[in-house]
């Protein structure tokens, strides 16, 4: 758990050179900045909360307990079920990484009843519903006046799970065609403090195919969908609708289930973090409801089959 930047902290040492040593595992480790700017405010309130002069080795369960309760109640700042919960995690990570480390001879957040925030499931389109999404996408690429925005909107956000922003701040010169890799949409941030959630997404060639159909109709010079977000989020409502479909088809929904199919095809679940462009702290709630729904899904499968005769 230690290597020569952090083998000199021991249970003496006070919290603010543990947690520089803790800032460098993480870097170490390939924890996303987000992950580790969260993780160290955390523990950083921890710090402000104890004595300056408190060792690791004294911090006991009692000491994270209060510490707990003043940030829910005493503190005087708002602390979300969600935020309170995030913040037992980054106690809970911290103190294993210590004990594991042989710094502190007993975790003193072991015992820390970690609150779970439970918010509702998204909810996705089934197999079902897509194939009438993509047949209705397609009659529109057949009229006399061909509609390809709908197609490619649609199957942009079911192959590459990218987010509303992400899709509104692409440009033709992020699709790559003739990328060694094969081509691809290169999702890139402005901001620093960002460039974790850049990444380089696979593009299917009948994808590609409409793509080169659709620049002939549209001027692409800025943008690669030149409509405001609500006129994109009309195109996806009234594509379910005209598809049947009794739900309300959003960028929200084809991201949650570009992730459930990956899921349930067993991409390997860090390959699919890194496809949504998530941290691992975010990773963690993301992954417990693609879990309930991968199940939710088998269990509705099953029950729709017909029992056979005895």
């Amino acid at each position: 758990m230690f290597n020569e930047s952090t083998a000199h902290i021991g249970s003496q040492t006070t919290l603010a050179p543990a947690l520089q040593a803790w800032e460098i595992f993480l870097d170490d480790r390939g924890s996303s900045p987000h992950t580790i700017t969260a993780f160290l405010g955390d523990l950083r309130l921890l710090a402000s909360y104890l004595p300056p002069d408190r060792q690791v080795g004294e911090i006991s369960l009692a000491d994270l307990n209060n510490f707990l309760r003043w940030l829910e109640h005493e503190r005087g700042v708002p602390c979300s079920p969600k935020t309170l919960a995030r913040r037992i995690t980054s106690l809970k990570s911290f103190f294993r990484w210590l004990h594991e480390g042989g710094a502190i001879p007993a975790n003193p957040a072991e015992k820390v009843v970690q609150k779970s925030v439970r918010s509702p499931l998204p909810e996705i389109l089934s197999t079902e519903e897509i194939n009438q999404i993509l047949d209705t996408a397609d009659s529109y690429r057949l009229k006399a006046d061909p509609d390809l925005r709908s197609y490619l909107l649609f199957t942009l956000l079911l192959n590459t799970g990218i987010k509303k922003g992400e899709c509104l701040s692409l440009s033709p010169n992020h699709i790559q065609l003739d990328a060694p890799e094969g081509p691809l949409v290169f999702i890139r941030y402005a901001s620093p403090q960002n460039r974790y959630k850049e990444r380089k997404l696979p593009l299917p060639q009948e994808w590609i195919d409409a793509y080169h159909h659709y620049r002939t109709l549209h001027d692409l010079n800025d943008s690669l969908f030149p409509w405001s977000a609500r006129m994109l989020e009309y195109v996806l409502e009234d594509l379910g609708k005209d598809a049947g479909i009794n739900k309300r088809v959003s960028f929200s929904m084809c991201r949650w289930t570009s992730a459930i199919q990956d899921w349930q095809a067993g991409m390997d679940q860090n390959k699919i973090r890194q496809k949504l462009g998530i941290s691992e702290v975010q990773w963690r709630e993301v992954s417990r409801k693609l879990h309930t729904l991968s199940r939710d899904d088998k269990e509705e499968n099953s029950s729709d089959k017909i029992p056979a005769k005895a």
